[in-house]
């Protein structure tokens, strides 16, 4: 990389007046690619242009959004959300403590429904052995009653008859 060649930059206030006019020198011819960056040619308010150090320009940003109001759901919903949490844990705590009357009471529950389960089944058969011994002790004869019954019906919607046999 070349050396940079300082340039003079010596702008007075008071160019107008004569007594203060620089004298005529040798100034260098800059070429507008040897301009380092962050200086450019500017000119003054009585109209000479010199060489200056320039802030570089901002780039334009994105206009920034509105804020927006927030939605009503939004503030009912945020307001919510520790009650239902709240009431979350404190129905697990109450459920921990509950835990061993739950488990008491599941075993009572199956206890309970195994007995009618066993007295559904064992009624019935207990009923039926009954019924034998009184039912043979009774009659003599020990035969039981058979009963037919014989229905005859013409056309659809004929008047059906029937007749019983008790034998």
């Amino acid at each position: 990389m070349p050396s940079e060649t300082p340039y003079e930059i010596t702008p007075t206030t008071r160019y107008g007046e004569p007594q203060y006019r620089p004298a005529a020198a040798h100034r260098p011819v800059i070429l507008p690619a040897e301009i380092p960056p962050g200086v450019d040619w500017v000119t003054l308010p009585n109209g000479v242009r010199t060489l200056a150090y320039t802030h570089p320009t901002p780039t334009p940003t994105a206009p920034t959004a509105a804020s927006q109001p927030i939605p009503a759901w939004a503030k009912t919903t945020a307001l919510l959300a520790p009650t239902v949490g709240g009431g979350i844990a404190a129905a697990g705590i109450g459920l921990s403590y509950a835990a061993p009357g739950l488990i008491a009471m599941s075993h009572a529950l199956w206890s309970a429904a195994a007995l009618i389960v066993a007295a559904v089944t064992a009624v019935p058969l207990l009923l039926r052995t009954a019924r034998r011994t009184t039912g043979s002790r009774g009659h003599e004869s020990g035969a039981t009653t058979h009963i037919t019954q014989i229905i005859t019906a013409t056309g659809l919607f004929g008047r059906a008859n029937g007749t019983i046999n008790h034998r």
